[in-house]
């Protein structure tokens, strides 16, 4: 099962961030993993929070631009060359990846990333099958 994604698009004027923040925050939604990136006149940001589909209901109802959607989340092993481990079994594939960030307050254990890819099903089977472990349901939890 992949984990549910939100990507919100933004005006690039100061003050967009905070005020969706702010939003989420009142209704107890808090984001696991969070990416902003900006263009000339417009940022998206792309989240992992623990309640997708009530955040997508508030988003909704103060009118952002925004869409749901699947992305994977794995642990990068901790042993040098960690990351490689899970982005040379990817390329290796000829699976593209779009975008990578990593989850908030993860000390102690493994980093997660967030991966936004081209092929999610192939993508997830081929981690799988070089001993990454996916994070599934449990990270809206963390």
């Amino acid at each position: 099962m992949a984990v549910k994604q939100i990507s919100v698009l933004l005006g690039n004027v100061p003050g967009t961030l905070s005020r969706l923040t702010n939003i989420l925050d009142k209704e107890d939604i808090t984001a696991k993993a969070l990416l902003a990136a900006s263009a000339a006149e417009s940022s998206t940001v792309r989240m992992v929070v623990n309640d997708p589909e009530r955040a997508a209901a508030i988003l909704e109802s103060f009118g952002f631009n925004y869409e749901v959607t699947p992305v994977l989340a794995a642990e990068v092993p901790l042993h040098p060359g960690g990351m490689n481990a899970i982005l040379k079994p990817l390329t290796k594939a000829e699976i593209n990846i779009h975008y990578l960030y990593t989850t908030i307050n993860r000390i102690g254990e493994e980093t997660i990333v967030i991966l936004g890819v081209d092929k999610l099903d192939e993508a997830r089977e081929v981690l799988r099958r070089n001993w990454i472990h996916l994070i599934e349901d449990e990270i809206y939890s963390l």
